[in-house]
């Protein structure tokens, strides 16, 4: 054990000394500070991941027929001094896998089993079962049923308020769940307490294990029903040596929302259940078209009238295109403005002999830029198709009693009651699947999007002019023209929008940081708990997605 121990401080050494070198490196292009910036993670990862170990890092130990010994525990370790011998297997690797599986009756190949129990780095006991039918009753030989000694020491523990991991006492049926393959919906049902929580756990560190280059990369997700439930199996993922992980509760889902609000449990059933899903659909064709007396609006002290007709015909167009409500704005917004344009066209360039309209197409652009500026017609298209976001829609839902009776004609007056709010009451956690439906339905405006981000590369751009303007006029004025030729600077061999791609900056957050701030991160495994009653599809890993399913 003190060997064990040995290898592991050194690896925590090793592995401190390329951390502290890395962290003093400075400077640099951009490329090297996010090669640097992920090499901090990596090792700050893997010392985590070390110092998790530390207790109880080797709790096993498998003796074969015709073969050296194989100790088992949290993390695997090697000999580098001896060909990468390996000293120690990690519990999830398929040569450690007997440790559980064995019993009497299909040994597996292994002769002697031994569980070891330490506190600290000290060995306080060993608890050895005999496989191997033929040597029971010989001299120093017991024999022991499916790991029974470390089981029942694991069960008559004190308890502590953290949940522990059961990697020493896993038993065949639990080990077939934990390395069942990574297809699919597993559904693992007992009674309270019978440790299903804690052996979805131990899959998802061992899928981890299993398909680390997918799932490191596109995060594991663990959903619990309550803050105090996540704090409670916190150290039980770490304690495996796994922290590509990333632990919400429903209420904290959407990024940008905690949603701690209370309300009544019949309310919180009702917006989970799948007709919702279609009142925020309707709520947001509610927010499309035209008013009940169509559209009309005032340009150089005339009057542009729309009829419903008109407008509703409008509306459908834009829908046809089968674009998110925001991304099929721009439709709407274009089509409405046509019309507008043709009016106003029709008026001003109407021919008295009845001959074609006068105006030309660059009078009937200009007119229809002017429309675009004018302050009526843009309140009038916004009020038309209004750029909506998810809280707005479902907040403006359920504080008006006129926009839910629009919208859920299908619910009984008692249940729409029941769904008003007053204004600023704030969110709670049924409302959060309602906001990711509704952030489906709405979709963002890409233009909005493009834009910024133009924006933000025009100043990059001219910051970088700025520089590079300093550098030219910093030259040195004591060069004759020969000898300037010769010395290149960086306003000879950069322009401005080369210099400004070179300092773009990265992302330089986490797997686990990217995903908690984006609502839509398509999660490599998704690992539920029961008891949260989560409104949630089990066949999408993309987060949250919909109420009621």
């Amino acid at each position: 054990m003190s060997m064990l121990y040995g290898h592991l401080d050194e690896l925590r050494e090793r592995i401190s000394g390329r951390l502290a070198q890395t962290l003093r490196q400075t400077g640099g292009t951009p490329q090297a500070r996010t090669e640097r910036d992920v090499m901090v993670g990596m090792y700050t990862q893997r010392l985590a991941q070390l110092d998790a170990a530390e207790s109880g890092l080797c709790f096993g130990r498998i003796d074969s027929d015709g073969g050296e010994p194989r100790y088992i525990g949290r993390l695997g370790i090697r000999d580098e001094d001896a060909d990468y011998k390996p000293l120690l297997l990690d519990w999830r690797a398929p040569a450690a896998r007997p440790f559980y599986l064995a019993t009497p009756v299909s040994p597996e190949g292994v002769r002697r089993r031994r569980h070891i129990k330490t506190v600290g780095r000290e060995v306080t006991r060993l608890d050895d079962e005999v496989l191997d039918l033929a040597t029971v009753g010989q001299a120093g030989q017991t024999s022991g049923l499916n790991g029974e000694a470390a089981l029942l020491a694991a069960l008559n523990a004190s308890r502590t308020g953290q949940m522990t991991d059961i990697v020493e006492t896993i038993q065949v049926e639990q080990d077939w769940i934990i390395r069942s393959p990574n297809k699919g919906v597993l559904v693992v049902q007992g009674g309270p307490g019978t440790g299903k929580t804690a052996v979805a756990l131990h899959r998802a560190a061992y899928l981890l294990y299993t398909h680390r280059e997918q799932l490191a990369r596109r995060v594991v997700l663990v959903i619990g029903p309550s803050l105090t439930f996540l704090r409670y199996v916190g150290q039980v993922l770490p304690s495996l040596g796994e922290t590509s992980v990333l632990l919400s509760t429903i209420a904290d889902l959407y990024p940008g929302i905690t949603a701690r609000r209370e309300e009544p449990v019949a309310t919180a059933r009702l917006k989970g259940r799948l007709e919702m899903a279609e009142v925020i659909a309707a709520a947001v064709r509610d927010r499309q078209g035209p008013a009940a007396g169509g559209l009309e609006v005032t340009y150089e002290g005339d009057t542009l009238r729309l009829d419903r007709r008109t407008c509703v015909r409008i509306r459908d167009r834009a829908r046809r295109a089968r674009l998110p409500h925001n991304q099929a704005k721009p439709v709407a917004h274009r089509l409405l403005l046509d019309a507008l344009t043709r009016q106003v066209a029709d008026k001003i360039g109407y021919d008295i002999l009845g001959g074609g309209n006068l105006l030309g197409a660059e009078d009937i652009a200009g007119i229809r830029q002017e429309l675009r500026g004018t302050r009526q017609v843009r309140v009038a298209l916004e009020e038309f198709w209004p750029a909506l976001t998810p809280r707005r829609l479902i907040s403006d839902l359920f504080e008006s009693k006129e926009r839910l009776e629009a919208a859920a004609p299908g619910l009984e007056a008692g249940e729409r009651d029941a769904l008003l709010c007053e204004p600023g009451g704030g969110w709670t956690a049924a409302d959060v699947p309602l906001l990711d439906e509704a952030a489906e339905l709405l979709g963002e405006d890409d233009r909005t999007i493009r834009e910024r981000a133009r924006k933000e590369r025009r100043k990059r751009i001219a910051y970088a002019r700025g520089v590079l303007d300093l550098a030219y006029g910093s030259r040195s004025v004591d060069l004759n023209p020969e000898e300037e030729a010769e010395i290149l600077s960086a306003y000879d061999i950069l322009d401005a929008e080369r210099l400004a791609d070179r300092y773009e900056e990265d992302d330089d957050r986490t797997a686990v940081e990217r995903a908690a701030a984006d609502r839509t991160w398509a999660f490599g495994h998704v690992v539920v708990d029961a008891d949260a009653a989560l409104p949630v599809p089990v066949d999408d890993h993309r987060r949250g997605h919909g109420p009621g399913q």
